[in-house]
């Protein structure tokens, strides 16, 4: 099953094989996530009146917040070395013990599943990061997973490690969906065959396959660092890093349409346009 939040109304539904369920007017994440796992768990079981199928939207509340990890893989590790003009400092912090934690967005800004995602007019290099990210509970356990496309600006972020907030943070750079896969029914983590496929004018431009077996550091070490020094009373998503990274003869444009798979936890798709034209929300 899923967590999903409608895009026609303020409500949530668990999305099984039998059909979508409301959960009770007035659920949010947020209130799902304040505790431990048992709590998130019972919260979704007060999933009961069948509905039509809903539209997904992000799934996160208007304050959710969204961190991500970065060189967790590592073919990221590489391509972030040959980009920069800075390479030992990515070398050092995948071996370092401290992973690279990052803000990456709030969640009025994110991105759902079949809405646009943004590229910078002031980049030259733009590229998806298919991640898998994890929602996390108050209490620091591990209440699911989803998709995420931590869609950054290469040319920005290797012109100085300094500029990392301007090439990861901007409108339309975040997207989750279609949809959280709580933890309990996903067996194995570290397991998850990933794929990520780019289309231009209907013709396959790009595209690369993973797993999450190559995941450098486990998830539950990513989220200790991130409790370490700060709490979360309403829970928060962190994207765990990615290992698909286009080379230097490929750019994102838009009008391009990028489709994120992670088995066993969703399909996230998503058409490009130019960050100033991805209106989100207020």
């Amino acid at each position: 099953m899923h967590l999903v939040r409608s895009a026609q109304s303020p409500r949530w539904v668990v999305r099984a094989e039998d059909g979508d369920r409301a959960l009770p007017t007035g659920f949010s994440l947020g209130d799902a996530l304040s505790a431990d796992l048992a709590h998130f768990r019972d919260q979704l079981a007060r999933a009961t009146e069948p509905v039509d199928p809903v539209t997904p939207a992000a799934p996160v509340d208007a304050g959710t917040e969204v961190w991500a990890a970065g060189v967790t893989y590592r073919r990221s590790r590489e391509a972030r070395v040959e980009e920069s003009t800075e390479p030992d400092i990515y070398q050092r912090v995948y071996d370092a013990e401290r992973p690279e934690l990052f803000f990456k967005s709030v969640g009025w800004r994110v991105r759902g599943h079949g809405e646009t995602i943004g590229v910078r007019e002031d980049s030259t290099w733009d590229v998806p990061e298919p991640e898998l990210a994890v929602v996390i509970a108050a209490s620091g356990e591990i209440a699911g997973y989803t998709v995420c496309d931590d869609v950054s600006s290469r040319s920005i972020e290797g012109d100085n490690p300094l500029y990392l907030p301007q090439a990861k943070m901007y409108a339309g750079a975040t997207a989750l969906g279609p949809g959280i896969r709580p933890a309990w029914e996903v067996p194995d983590p570290y397991d998850l065959a990933m794929a990520v496929t780019i289309t231009r004018e209907g013709r396959v431009v790009w595209s690369d396959e993973a797993s999450t077996a190559q995941l450098h550091r486990r998830v539950d070490e990513l989220a200790g660092y991130l409790f370490k020094a700060e709490r979360f009373p309403r829970g928060v998503v962190l994207s765990t890093g990615t290992c698909m990274v286009p080379g230097p003869d490929f750019t994102l444009l838009p009008g391009d349409r990028v489709e994120i798979v992670i088995d066993g936890v969703g399909t996230l798709a998503n058409d490009v346009r130019p960050a100033l034209e991805v209106v989100s929300p207020a």
